[in-house]
This record gives C-alpha cells, structure tokens and sequence, in this order.
C-alpha cells in the first residue's frame, strides 16, 4: 500500500463501509484521486449533504429529508408492514405492489448482544398499530428476526389487529434440491392454491 498519509486514510474510511474489503477500498481511493477536482468535490458535498440533511421520519423510522416521509404522509395507514431497516422499505418499494406504510424497527431482538425490546422502535410500533387492520411482519428470516416477529405478534395480539407474517420458501428459478430444510419446511407450510 501507497505511504501517502492522506490515501491511507481515505482507503481505511472506504474499508469502513460494508462489503468493501481493502482492496476495494483501495481502488476507490485510487479513483477519487483520479477525479477531476469538481467532480471530487461534489462527492464529498453529496456525503455532507446527506449527513446534514437525512433524518428518521417522526412516523415510521424510515429516512427522509422532512418530518414525515412521502410514504406516510401520502398513504393509507391502515396496513403497516414491519422491517428490520430502512433498506428494507426500499426492497419492498421495488416490487411496487405494497400499498401501506412501513415500521422500521433499527433492529432485531438479539439477548446475546444485549439488544432487548426498548432498544428498537417497538413502542412506536404499539402506539401506532391502534389505528391499523393488519400488521405484516417483514424482518429477516433469521433467528434474530424470527424471534422479533413473534414477540411483536405477542404483544400486539391482544388489541384483536390482524397479524401477518410475509411468506418464505423456495426462491424463482432455484432446485429443490439445494434447498435447505428450513426453507422447504416454510414452503410447504406456506404453500397458495392454484386458481
């Protein structure tokens, strides 16, 4: 690696960054010190911009630039899905079929690192929940989001709101064979009529 004391600092904060092993922060370091002097300025506006001006909506925890984001202020809250973060509000945007409005929770329950239910968005949650018809648990499909789902449909079960877990199984264009028992077990279990 280059001595240069500025390059090995951008390429150690490029390493901070998930997915980004040293090499590649290497080469992003590498590429910014190829870009022209404005382009390179306007990449690190775009960083600060984004520090100063991305908050958590006041509603659903999701990021937006106002007090309530787009999704909240303009929807039906009537159906309020549950996700882990807020990347998660954008997988499920993609697909354009969800209607409703989100839940962030920043987290998952995990006893191991200490993270209990007053260390996520679950009061907000509870709070908001009294106004809805259907709560659809979207976290992971891990222990950790498994564990979060079922609490939360536990503590929310009482109020008599529909509770919904999104569907597992068997991914489009995979084998069974390579499927693990988990997720067969989740596919049968989970398994729709044909029309």
């Amino acid at each position: 690696m280059n001595n240069i004391e500025s390059v090995t600092k951008l390429t150690a904060y490029f390493a901070t960054l998930p997915g980004v092993g040293g090499k590649t922060a290497a080469r992003y370091a590498y590429h910014v010190i190829n870009m022209g002097k404005e382009e390179a300025i306007g990449f690190s506006e775009a960083i600060i911009a984004v520090k100063e001006n991305v908050m958590l909506c006041k509603t659903c925890g999701n990021f937006t630039d106002k007090d309530e984001c787009d999704i909240c202020s303009l929807r039906d809250p009537g159906t309020i899905c549950v996700v882990k973060e807020p990347k998660d509000v954008l997988a499920i945007e993609k697909i354009k079929e969800y209607k409703g409005v989100y839940h962030v929770l920043h987290g998952t329950l995990n006893p191991i690192k200490n993270i209990g239910p007053n260390d996520i968005n679950i009061k907000n949650l509870v709070l908001r929940a009294a106004g809805a018809d259907e709560i659809i648990m979207a976290t992971n499909t891990d222990v950790e989001g498994e564990a979060t789902a079922m609490y939360i449909a536990k503590l929310l079960k009482p109020s008599g709101i529909r509770i919904t877990r999104i569907a597992h199984g068997i991914p489009v264009g995979s084998n069974i064979e390579y499927a693990d028992e988990m997720t067969l077990m989740r596919a049968i279990a989970d398994r729709k009529e044909i029309l």
